[in-house]
């Protein structure tokens, strides 16, 4: 099975890479009494503190293994690279390449492949709310690039 590599780490950073989206499938994410190939968390190689974070491949004719929803957790899936489709709450839309879909907690969703090359989904999970300020929390230094 394929691991995580860290490639570099510092007091506020963490780096890490699963690889070329097209071995994701090397990847299996397992729980008590499910298997999913082609899926793998990232938030805890992060060291993540206020968010999930997982990549996910899907062939032709596969997708989310099921219908969910979460207790607190905000989803934003980001659909990298095909074709397929998403249901929110039972209404179904496109979701290829640049598309993204954010999903409330209760929103009951899953998605699926239904092109003819593989779908590479990130998706990326908040608690619910947690956002205090937005783009504007950001700071610009006077301090130049060590490139």
């Amino acid at each position: 099975m394929k691991k995580i590599e860290e490639l570099a780490s510092g007091k506020n950073f963490t780096a890490t890479t699963v690889g070329e989206y097209d071995q994701l499938g090397e990847f299996v994410f397992e729980v008590p009494g499910m298997r999913v190939p082609g899926k793998v968390f990232i938030g805890q190689s992060l060291k993540g503190t206020a968010f999930e974070a997982s990549f996910q491949i899907a062939n032709p004719g596969e997708g989310c293994a099921f219908l969910h929803t979460h207790a607190q957790n905000e989803e934003l899936y980001i659909a990298i690279k095909g074709e397929g489709e998403f249901q929110v709450d039972g209404k179904i839309f496109p979701f290829a390449e640049g598309a993204m879909v954010r999903v409330a907690p209760d929103g009951k969703r899953a998605w699926r492949n239904n092109g003819k090359t593989p779908l590479v989904v990130l998706c990326l999970q908040f608690q619910k709310d947690s956002l205090k300020v937005g783009p504007q929390d950001g700071k610009m230094l006077d301090e130049p690039m060590n490139w």
